[in-house]
């Protein structure tokens, strides 16, 4: 029973993946397969705030700009012509390691930029680095200055997005490439990539997925547990508390910024907006509405909301449909809306268990 139990989750969202994708082909709606993409990326932003947020009790309000770290180091690095840099090091030891590629423009010169492979691990290392300076100082902060520290550092990223040349300012990045991940898997936006790209994400989301419930069910788990309910007491107890907190929130940082990677070369492009700071409270709306630290919860969420903001079903009137739905969500199950459909499928499960067994002694 117990395994079932753990089974039946990634079971049911494999069987969810199959079905909308057959439902779309069946109905030649498969365009929508594009913003469900997009809302799967954007989810794992919320997956890692679930981490942060739901179990180690630390406030991120700038997640936004991890995002945005991630997708705009990829498209600089992809985009930007390095050809005078490759050019003294390519003879070198970099050549066998293909770090750079070559390109035509669009008058036919020959350009070099950085692999998406390797921009990728680039993305990885400087968001790593940011998210420890970052981090170290402000998770020395409580309550509402940790928000308030971390939504500074949104900003301060959202304004030099803005004033970087490099970074296309306020017009962004466009023309980022497709990225080649192995085995026939190719990141893009092409219409004939879509369905494999819808399946990338979601086997992106499920990976991670399971890789974070086996962390928050591990001894590291516990720990997160014991600082977010009493911080001093699990210090006094002999745990690191800002050790583990500085871990989590870097790790929480790294998936969104591998979100961003994913976002950018599958849409081709990143702008502003992504760093913004309502777009990273949006994030901690989203993992709040969907039960902060039920991981379930916050990609089931944060993936129907953000694929309806994205489809424009609401309109003009998308930020306050948005709002109204958080407020309903929260006001009537604080915990997620999942909880209660959990509980009520494993008093199913235990009636249809035990309506199985015969009676002892029955024949």
């Amino acid at each position: 029973m117990n395994r079932l139990r753990h089974i039946l989750p990634f079971a049911l969202f494999a069987v969810a993946i199959v079905a909308a994708q057959l439902c779309m082909r069946v109905t030649e709606t498969e365009y929508y397969l594009t913003q469900l993409t997009m809302s799967l990326y954007y989810a794992i932003v919320v997956m890692g705030l679930c981490l942060l947020m739901g179990h180690a009790g630390q406030v991120s309000l700038g997640h936004g700009a991890f995002f945005a770290i991630g997708g705009y180091t990829s498209a600089v690095l992809t985009t930007h012509d390095f050809t005078r840099i490759s050019s003294a090091v390519w003879p070198g030891w970099l050549e066998p390691a293909h770090l750079f590629v070559a390109k035509q423009d669009l008058y036919g010169g020959q350009t070099m930029t950085v692999s998406p492979w390797a921009a990728f691990l680039v993305a990885m290392v400087a968001t790593f680095l940011v998210a420890c300076l970052i981090g170290y100082p402000a998770l020395r902060l409580r309550g509402h200055y940790l928000a308030m520290a971390t939504l500074g550092f949104g900003l301060i990223v959202n304004k030099l997005v803005l004033a970087s040349a490099i970074a296309g300012a306020a017009d962004g990045i466009n023309g980022v490439p497709e990225w080649t991940l192995g085995f026939g898997l190719v990141v893009s936006g092409k219409s004939t990539a879509r369905v494999q790209n819808y399946y990338i994400a979601c086997g992106l989301v499920l990976l991670l997925l399971l890789l974070l419930r086996n962390l928050v069910r591990s001894r590291v788990g516990r720990a997160l547990a014991a600082i977010h309910d009493r911080e001093i007491a699990a210090n006094a107890m002999g745990i690191d508390t800002a050790a583990y907190k500085l871990k989590t929130f870097v790790l929480s940082a790294m998936l969104a910024a591998t979100a961003g990677v994913f976002f950018t070369h599958y849409t081709g492009g990143i702008g502003p907006s992504e760093a913004g700071a309502l777009k990273s409270v949006r994030y901690v709306a989203l993992a709040a509405a969907g039960g902060m630290g039920s991981l379930w919860g916050v990609t089931g969420i944060s993936t129907a909301l953000n694929y309806f903001s994205l489809r424009g079903w609401f309109g003009s009137y998308d930020n306050a449909v948005f709002g109204v739905i958080l407020i309903l969500i929260i006001s009537l199950a604080p915990a997620g809306p999942l909880q209660p459909l959990g509980h009520w499928l494993r008093r199913l499960l235990s009636r249809l268990f035990q309506g199985g067994r015969r009676p002892h002694g029955a024949a």
